[in-house]
């Protein structure tokens, strides 16, 4: 991913943000396509029939974002929030779609080597929503690797140095985590990630 410089100064219109951090519409501009690639990564299991497009998930993520009025100190804090209201948009997406049809027979499948392979099958997001609060609620450090690896897209590396972690730390944390998601997606038992 490349890293665009984040702007030294606010824009005119955020003149209540505190002078280092940079408002969520001045990121976005700076920031789209990389947002867009994600949310198109995001999107490639889904049918073709899909109602969502990545420049409506994009657009989403931006509403939610600016309406919060938060400013960014850095790339990384962007993404991190970016990931999860895109998360947040998916789930709510399919929930809708999911109330549309009571039920709608989606398939549950694991999350074990969904980033390696652009070849996904269809994603069920509230199930992965799910697995994702247990997580969170058994291992935070863990939720947040999920989170900016699967979410936001960064590299072992930026992770690394977004959460203070070496890069085994952080590759360990990667794949414990995918095998404890793996396991709760099948509906087995996954007790402690840890």
């Amino acid at each position: 991913m490349s890293t665009p410089e984040l702007p030294n100064k606010p824009a005119p219109d955020a003149c209540s943000l505190p002078q280092n951090l940079v408002p969520t519409s001045d990121l976005i501009s700076l920031l789209y396509k990389e947002l867009r690639s994600l949310a198109a990564a995001r999107l490639a299991s889904e049918s073709p029939a899909h109602t969502l497009t990545p420049t409506a998930l994009v657009h989403e993520v931006y509403l939610r974002l600016n309406s919060e009025g938060h400013g960014w100190a850095s790339k990384a804090q962007f993404f991190a929030a970016a990931a999860e209201a895109m998360r947040r948009v998916l789930v709510d997406h399919a929930r809708g779609k999911g109330a549309q049809k009571r039920g709608g027979g989606a398939e549950r499948v694991p999350l074990e080597g969904l980033l390696e392979t652009a070849d996904f099958e269809r994603l069920d997001w509230i199930a992965i929503d799910e697995a994702l609060h247990a997580l969170a609620k058994q291992d935070e450090r863990m939720h947040r690797v999920v989170m900016l690896r699967f979410f936001a897209g960064l590299s072992v590396e930026e992770l690394a140095v977004q959460l203070g972690l070496s890069e085994r730390t952080v590759k360990r944390e990667w794949s414990v985590a995918r095998v404890w998601l793996g396991k709760r997606l099948a509906g087995r038992p996954s007790g402690s990630p840890s």
